[in-house]
């Protein structure tokens, strides 16, 4: 059973939130244009861990830029499949969702203390940089592993 501070009080957790990303070496996770091609490349043995950690989860939140962008990049949605659950954070749901995304537009802390005391797997903060933020600033994330990428994403300064 996973324990967490929450604003002085001890709340009980079943499931954990976790942020599990990929870097570029000098601390991106995305391009200036918010592009993620730099994550297409060939697989290395072990995979930076991407299959044991998946098994490990049945969820995944969204934040909204996110999804439209892995929805572009794959040409078919977001989502991982229908044996896991997709959120998706937006001030704007869409009218018509797959089957397997649910929009949520409520707060951050309410829908952070519900779904971890429903009975699951772990759950997956996709991103982006907002939605981390906002569960950061709620003090809603249990575990955050960045893996760093041999590539550099932005032009070093210059002078």
């Amino acid at each position: 059973m996973q324990r967490s501070k929450r604003k002085g009080s001890v709340v009980r957790r079943d499931r954990k939130i976790i942020v599990y990303i990929a870097t570029s070496a000098d601390g991106y996770i995305a391009r200036p244009d918010g592009s993620v091609d730099w994550l297409n490349r060939p697989r290395t043995a072990g995979d930076y861990g991407m299959a044991a950690f998946f098994r490990s989860i049945d969820t995944i939140l969204w934040g909204r830029k996110t999804y439209d962008l892995a929805s572009r990049m794959s040409g078919k949605g977001a989502g991982f499949g229908p044996k896991v659950k997709n959120y998706v954070f937006t001030h704007h749901p869409s009218q018509s969702p797959p089957p397997d995304i649910e929009f949520v537009n409520e707060p951050i802390s309410a829908f952070a203390r519900r779904l971890p005391s429903t009975p699951g797997k772990d759950i997956w903060m996709m991103g982006g940089a907002g939605i981390i933020g906002s569960f950061l600033d709620e003090g809603e994330l249990a575990i955050a592993v960045a893996t760093e990428m041999a590539i550099q994403e932005h032009e070093p300064p210059k002078g």
